[in-house]
């Protein structure tokens, strides 16, 4: 049973044979570099930086569960939203 969901993944449309795995995979890192300057001073965070990792983390966990379902990019994309609303919410504060 565990090898038929392996290659059921492996076979995947998003599966780890394509860039539709690889590309949200790797975009993880925006969201970690942006956990990462958590502790950061307010003075050294960007509006116009956060509002775009925002934005494009809204667009896209809209875009990969309504369009084309990718729950890989939707993860992602909402991190990234989550980690620009908590980075703007600090500066605004």
């Amino acid at each position: 049973m565990a090898t038929s969901k392996l290659q059921a993944l492996w076979n995947h449309h998003a599966g780890p044979k394509t860039i539709h795995f690889w590309a949200p995979t790797f975009k993880w890192g925006i969201s970690i570099a942006n956990i990462a300057e958590f502790q950061k001073p307010l003075e050294t965070l960007s509006y116009s930086q956060q509002i775009v990792i925002t934005g494009t983390g809204l667009i896209w966990s809209h875009y990969s569960s309504i369009i084309t379902p990718n729950w890989n990019l939707f993860s992602v994309s909402l991190g990234m939203a989550a980690t620009g609303i908590y980075q703007l919410t600090r500066k605004i504060k």
